[in-house]
């Protein structure tokens, strides 16, 4: 299967996850699995949130930002710079936030969540 995300509608999620400003994305959702491609304006984020049932696979594609990380076995929080060609993982059971920290331009990134 070809998913073609550019020739897919986008889907604006205002303050998405409780984070700030909006979030922009072309979505593919079988009805268990997630892919998109995002877009976070500077300044933007996605709040805060754990991945009970899912984990997540983010690869930038461009601009910078960081990703905030919490794990079951962490005390404290981490926060880490990402930019373009970068890959993130989220494994299932943690949380994290991603952010669009710089003002030079817009975050942009593949991700995928699927069902575990």
């Amino acid at each position: 299967m070809i998913i073609q995300f550019d020739k897919m509608d986008v889907t604006v999620l205002p303050n998405f996850k409780g984070g700030e400003k909006e979030f922009a994305a072309n979505m593919f959702f079988d009805g268990t699995n997630r892919m998109f491609k995002g877009r976070l304006v500077p300044g933007a984020t996605i709040g805060m949130h754990t991945h009970e049932d899912s984990c997540e696979v983010i690869f930038i594609l461009e601009g910078k930002g960081t990703i905030v990380e919490k794990g079951p076995e962490m005390e404290t929080e981490t926060v880490s710079p990402v930019a373009a060609g970068d890959c993130l993982y989220c494994p299932k059971g943690y949380t994290h936030s991603l952010q669009n920290t710089s003002e030079e331009g817009d975050l942009v990134f593949y991700a995928v969540v699927p069902m575990q």
